[in-house]
């Protein structure tokens, strides 16, 4: 069982919504990365997605846009954040860490290359946003083969087919897009969002995440009524900028620890 399968089998036995929290890898700075992701999992985080910094993030809002900037400008690629996915595992071995990211950076220095990278320093998976399903099961099998999930995103547009091929190919867990756009945009319809979710279960087996628009505490509990997780990544990063970078893992921290709460009452 993978590290995802096994945080999600546990958190379904405590009856516990999980929390998957984002950041992007070298933002605000390389030798922050690692602090901060220390200081999700002290909030609260259950699953961490590490992104990959990209210079045309298309699914991206300007908030993590512009991370990928700040990330890009100090020369952050893909090897950089396999190194500190190592860096991590050296004091934590049990939190889930997803790469999240696109197609190129992976397709430059090549999918096997990508799939033993990961291996090797503990990486648990990948989302990768321009992978098609329908386009994706040789990599999903390789991955799969590594023991490493596939996590695909379904949005609110997704016909039944696209579901049904999710449910085949990913693994781990599924992501929800909650809205019809890029992250950090709009409010959530909760009801929506239910309804969706129902018609996805008939597909899919996996725990389903929802994210793209869960900014506070008040909407990760109103969609944690209906999901197995929360993923939350345009906010955390707003707490970032917000902060000097000495104090943005303590500001991180607490933000985290407050939407832990929300889900735990």
């Amino acid at each position: 069982m993978s590290r995802i399968a096994q945080t999600f089998a546990a958190l379904k036995e405590q009856n516990k919504t999980g929390l998957v929290t984002f950041i992007t890898a070298g933002d605000p700075s390389p030798a922050l990365t690692v602090p901060l992701l220390h200081a999700l999992v002290a909030g609260g985080a259950d699953v961490l997605e590490l992104g990959v910094p990209f210079s045309d993030p298309m699914a991206e809002g300007p908030v993590i846009q512009r991370a990928c900037e700040r990330a890009l400008a100090q020369g952050v690629g893909i090897r950089h954040v396999f190194e500190h996915v190592r860096e991590f595992r050296q004091t934590n071995q049990t939190t889930p860490v997803v790469l999240m990211g696109y197609a190129n950076p992976i397709e430059r220095i090549g999918v096997d290359a990508f799939i033993a990278a990961s291996k090797e320093v503990g990486a648990d998976g990948a989302i990768v946003v321009d992978y098609p399903p329908e386009e994706c099961e040789e990599f999903a099998g390789k991955m799969r083969a590594a023991g490493l999930d596939v996590i695909f995103l379904l949005a609110p547009t997704s016909t039944d087919a696209r579901i049904a091929q999710v449910a085949k190919v990913g693994s781990g867990f599924s992501y929800y897009v909650s809205l019809k756009g890029v992250t950090g945009a709009g409010n959530i319809d909760t009801a929506q969002v239910a309804e969706r979710i129902a018609a996805i279960r008939q597909h899919v087996s996996l725990p389903i995440g929802v994210g793209f628009g869960i900014r506070d505490a008040a909407t990760a509990k109103a969609v944690a009524k209906v999901a197995d997780a929360v993923v939350i990544g345009s906010r955390v990063i707003q707490e970032i900028e917000a902060s000097t970078p000495e104090n943005a893992p303590a500001a991180v921290q607490g933000f985290v620890a407050g939407i832990r709460r929300a889900l735990d009452e």
